[in-house]
């Protein structure tokens, strides 16, 4: 059954947001004291993911961990070549991040929090993502 199938992926989305909302991480509050520089709340949770990843890739990576469906989970390296790419897209993101207050992963426990002016943002990414499928072919990668 799909349904079923996908329901834990809900129900792990649903925790992840509630853990978002309490933590303030989706607070457009502590996102303004990060880039004022007024506050360690931020920065200590952006640290703490990092070293929760950096752990986790490494246990993947010595255990030989494989995905839901039994294939081996593979991390391909970077391109150093392209560290343009890198540069304009982590600037966009950053800059959309600043003028919206919040990153596009919490959107959802946003509007899910009651904050119904997200609704618009979500859209625009929705539309975004759909304009970037249509020209992708079309574009420099």
């Amino acid at each position: 059954m799909k349904i079923l199938e996908y329901l834990k992926y809900l129900l792990i989305g649903t925790a992840f947001g509630f853990i978002l909302v309490k933590s303030e991480v989706v607070s457009w509050f502590r996102i303004q004291e990060m880039f004022r520089f007024d506050s360690i709340h931020m920065y200590g949770i952006i640290g703490l993911a990092v070293v929760v990843g950096i752990i986790s890739v490494q246990i993947i990576k010595k255990n030989n961990i494989k995905d839901t469906k039994g294939n081996p989970i593979t991390i391909p390296p970077k391109d150093a070549s392209q560290w343009k790419r890198y540069i304009i897209g982590g600037s966009m993101f950053g800059l959309g991040w600043a003028l919206l207050g919040a990153c596009p992963g919490p959107m959802f426990a946003l509007l899910g929090s009651g904050i119904t002016v997200m609704i618009i943002p979500i859209l625009s990414a929705i539309v975004g993502t759909y304009v970037y499928g249509m020209l992708r072919d079309s574009l420099p990668h």
